[in-house]
């Protein structure tokens, strides 16, 4: 089986951690070219990903994500974005950042940290932590050692 792995690159800002943990969820079970191609137009269904616009969605949001032809509709991963958002928001008031967040899993082994954001994220299973984890530039093991 051939993979894509996506560029490894420090979100500017913590809207970036949620619209690469978005892209990792999304692209599960799907060809990723599917999702590159549609990706401009989930980032204007998603308001660019900020974390507080989509962690204020409600049901009419919902209803306008599921009829956007543009994007791909599966009604448990938008409902995960939505989640995830909430706990990002979360975690920033908390943190200061997402990535302060990371930082407070550094202490932990690869296997800590993956099996803390899957228990805390929506629709985010080992494979999406692994993929989330390496797109926003964190410590990951080797792709053939992801799960061991």
């Amino acid at each position: 089986m051939s993979i894509e792995i996506p560029p490894r690159e420090r979100p500017a800002g913590d809207s970036g951690y949620l619209e690469q943990m978005t892209k990792a969820i999304f692209r599960a079970g799907f060809r990723w070219q599917i999702i590159r191609s549609k990706w401009p137009n989930f980032q204007r269904a998603f308001d660019h990903f900020d974390i507080d616009r989509v962690a204020a969605y409600d049901e009419p949001d919902m209803e306008r994500l599921l009829s956007d032809s543009g994007i791909v509709r599966n009604g448990r991963k938008i409902e995960a974005t939505i989640h995830n958002a909430r706990i990002m928001r979360e975690l920033v008031a908390e943190h200061g950042s997402i990535y302060d967040y990371l930082r407070r899993l550094d202490g932990k082994d690869y296997p800590e940290r993956r099996a803390e954001l899957v228990r805390r994220f929506q629709h985010l299973g080992p494979t999406g932590a692994f993929v989330f984890l390496y797109s926003v530039a964190e410590d990951v093991p080797s792709w053939e050692d992801r799960n061991r």
